[in-house]
């Protein structure tokens, strides 16, 4: 029996090659398998939804279910056990998933999960096989890598999920063996059953083959070519699809995969508008999502935290509130070139922790939490949502798993600098509204001018601060004056009768306080020569904090103990309501991306978390510090100067 007959008599086709030159398993694999269920279920809940039926005004109906399965009735697995006993690891990593592989087979019952949709097309043209045409969607499915099938109607191919042709492996990632089924029926009643499996390139039966291998019939044809043929599907009723549309069935489900409630989170999670829309429903097990029990889900504390003070990586509740309670408000995005227009569904709410906005696709699937720039942490959250030729657009920044807006994988200089500016700009936007909410909420009495004050510390905190921190902090810490707080304050004199009997006023206390350090070895005091710390009182320091930027004022000319002083280094501690300090909690280079001189620009050097070489212009040191998402912009601080 010559090899193309052996082929032809095996159910799985795998590709001869003359020599193997690549001994990794598929990059994709890897990155599917780190997003977990979350990136399995969006892949295939899209994939139905984007084979929805184009004249049928219902929902696309999808039913995912888990269970067991005999090793023995899935299709061809002896084929694929053969060849994973032959794989030959050239590396750790490859050594370790070969070894898995081969625990994994020796399973006799194997853990599955299929899906299956409803009210959709199914793919076309099975009968044709490999045909090469751009309508025959099976042939394109089955048996294309890195290509995705393009609707003749511009405006369905627009609004669809799926453009980098890479999710179908999404399903392999899944399985222990990297294996997948695909059952299909299509508009002719017509039932066929195909399949990949992802291994490495091997060495079988004295032939080298490549790593792909699929679950197809072959036709040799002239000239040593061949053409694929799916099988009529006769298998197992786990890959039966009596009805019109597609089903994915994957073996060997790997055991983190294997969870009902991480299933239907992820579904609620990406496809929330979708549900609440009526564009998508969908089954697990015995669960069903639909937009009447949607909110039976999100406000279930067996899924999500309920407590909106702890909404700091999931939030999909908060999502759905703002998108039932709030009414859109119409936000204008500039890529530099056109204007993209988008409704955005905004809720402030002091008890939120962090600030998030759900950039959703027409069809209703969440691309990803987007942060705006230097807003994380402000207690808000949104929903927003574009036309069709914004959905284009967002589209064409999706990364390949369609889980992030980005412009790194655009290769075209101009377009890629437009997405850069879009992205951009949909923060800057954004970061209006925030501000605008934060003032509505948090209104000022009266008018304060801002162009010699940058920021004012309430009067009280300033006097309890003055009494409770001690003048002078020298370089070790230890305090040379401190008020002390179980000394009660002396009652008012009566003012003498005599002018004349009344004690001398007392000469101002400079807040800055040169400080003398004992000689350890002579016990005398000496004059410290090198550079000495002092705590600044808090009426020398002023502050403001504007987007992402503070800005501090330091007025030295208050002390006559640094005038004739051209810079100094600046360090600062946090301090509680009361007073109390916390020195070295605080790390500059944690929490601020750079520090400059307001007026220059220059940026100033951090070492050993202390600001160095702050320049003194007339008696003043100016400072503007870019903050980092992680800043909390209600910290207190006492600040040392050093000179």
């Amino acid at each position: 029996m010559n090899h193309q007959q052996q082929a032809k008599n095996k159910l799985w086709k795998f590709s001869p090659i003359p020599n193997i030159e690549e001994s990794n398993f598929n990059k994709i694999l890897e990155r599917f398998y780190d997003m977990g269920v979350e990136g399995l279920t969006r892949e295939n809940t899209q994939n139905a939804m984007d084979g929805r039926l184009l004249d049928f005004n219902g929902p696309v109906i999808l039913t995912i279910k888990t269970g067991s399965i005999k090793k023995s009735d899935i299709p061809g697995i002896d084929e694929i056990i053969d060849r994973i006993i032959c794989l030959e690891g050239r590396n750790s990593y490859t050594k370790e998933t070969i070894k898995h592989m081969r625990n994994k087979i020796n399973q006799e019952e194997v853990r599955y999960i299929s899906f299956e949709d409803y009210n959709t097309r199914g793919l076309t043209g099975a009968r044709n096989g490999q045909s090469g045409s751009l309508s025959d969607t099976w042939g394109i499915y089955a048996y294309n890598k890195g290509v995705h099938f393009e609707e003749s109607d511009s405006a369905v191919e627009t609004s669809r999920g799926g453009s980098h042709g890479v999710g179908k492996i999404a399903s392999n990632a899944a399985s222990d063996i990297n294996l997948m089924y695909f059952a299909n029926c299509d508009e002719h009643g017509d039932k066929h059953l195909g399949g990949t499996v992802q291994l490495i390139e091997h060495v079988f039966e004295d032939h080298c083959y490549r790593s792909t291998g699929y679950f197809t019939d072959i036709e040799y044809l002239d000239d040593n070519k061949s053409k694929f043929y799916p099988y009529v599907n006769k298998f197992h009723r786990v890959f039966e699809k009596s009805t019109r549309g597609l089903k994915i069935i994957i073996p060997f489900l790997r055991d983190e995969f294997d969870s009902e409630e991480d299933i239907i989170k992820s579904i609620c999670d990406s496809f929330f508008v979708s549900i609440l829309q009526g564009k998508l429903e969908v089954n697990v097990n015995d669960e069903k999502i639909t937009r009447d029990t949607l909110e039976q889900y999100v406000k279930n504390s067996r899924y999500y935290n309920q407590d909106i003070t702890e909404a700091k990586k999931e939030f999909t509740p908060l999502y759905v509130d703002t998108y039932l309670s709030e009414t859109p408000q119409d936000l204008i995005v500039s890529d530099g070139l056109k204007d993209y227009h988008f409704h955005l569904y905004f809720r402030y709410d002091e008890e939120i922790p962090k600030g998030r906005v759900a950039i959703v696709r027409t069809i209703g699937m969440k691309v990803e939490d987007f942060k705006v720039t230097g807003n994380v942490n402000k207690p808000f959250n949104a929903v927003i949502i574009g036309n069709a030729e914004e959905d284009a657009y967002l589209k064409s920044l999706e990364n390949e798993s369609h889980t992030k807006l980005s412009s790194e994988h655009i290769k075209d200089p101009l377009l890629k600098k437009h997405a850069k500016r879009f992205i951009n700009n949909l923060s800057k936007e954004i970061a209006k509204i925030i501000e605008e909410a934060i003032k509505k909420n948090n209104p000022t009495d009266g008018l304060m001018n801002t162009k010699d004050i940058l920021y004012v510390v309430e009067t009280q905190f300033k006097k309890d601060l003055s009494d409770t921190l001690g003048t002078v902090m020298v370089s070790n810490g230890r305090p040379v004056v401190k008020a002390s707080t179980n000394v009660p304050k002396k009652k008012k004199q009566e003012r003498k009768k005599n002018e004349k009997e009344q004690d001398p006023p007392k000469k101002k206390r400079d807040p800055l306080k040169r400080q003398k350090r004992q000689d350890t070895e002579n016990g005398t005091e000496i004059e410290e020569q090198r550079r000495e710390k002092y705590s600044a009182h808090p009426d020398m320091v002023e502050r403001i904090i504007l987007g992402n930027k503070e800005v501090l004022r330091f007025d030295l000319a208050k002390s006559e103990q640094i005038t004739n002083e051209t810079s100094c280094d600046i360090s600062l501690s946090i301090i509680d309501g009361m007073g109390v300090e916390y020195p070295n909690e605080f790390k500059i280079n944690d929490n601020y991306s750079n520090v400059v001189d307001l007026n220059s620009g220059i940026a100033y050097n951090i070492s050993d978390n202390v600001i160095k070489d702050v320049r003194i212009t007339q008696g003043v040191a100016e400072l503007q510090l870019e903050l980092k998402d992680s800043y909390n912009k209600s910290l207190k601080f006492v600040y040392y100067v050093e000179v």
